[in-house]
């Protein structure tokens, strides 16, 4: 079980970074493609605005990218070296894996990103 006040359960969660309260997505599953993306416009605990300025989430881009690597490096080692498997396997499973975990890469993106700039906050009703 994730401690409620560590970012790393708002980032597996998709819970508001500040309270841990609400999910931002409309959607819990990132596998419905159509609304992968839709966000509720703020927390209705904390009243956080999630897109903190225009545009905020383009930046989740390049945490998307290093996400995608990570993963990438951990299918490859899986198959290679624990499953023993050829390179030309390995490559395709990892091929196969990232196109897999596209969306749950682009929600864990966005959430480790908004997680850059807004801490827990467990007194944010004194702070609002």
């Amino acid at each position: 079980m994730l401690k409620k006040g560590w970012k790393i359960n708002s980032i597996l969660t998709g819970s508001c970074p500040r309270c841990q309260e609400e999910n931002m997505y409309v959607e819990k599953n990132p596998y419905k493609l159509k609304t992968i993306y839709d966000m509720h416009e703020e927390c209705s605990h904390c009243h956080l605005h999630y897109e903190i300025e225009p545009s905020f989430f383009y930046g989740a881009m390049y945490v998307a990218y290093a996400v995608s690597i990570a993963f990438g490096v951990a299918i490859f080692v899986i198959t290679k070296l624990f499953l023993g498997l050829s390179t030309k396997v390995s490559f395709i499973s990892l091929g196969i894996g990232i196109l897999v975990l596209m969306p749950v890469t682009a929600r864990i993106a966005r959430n480790i990103y908004i997680n850059l700039f807004v801490n827990y906050d467990k007194d944010w009703k004194e702070h609002s």
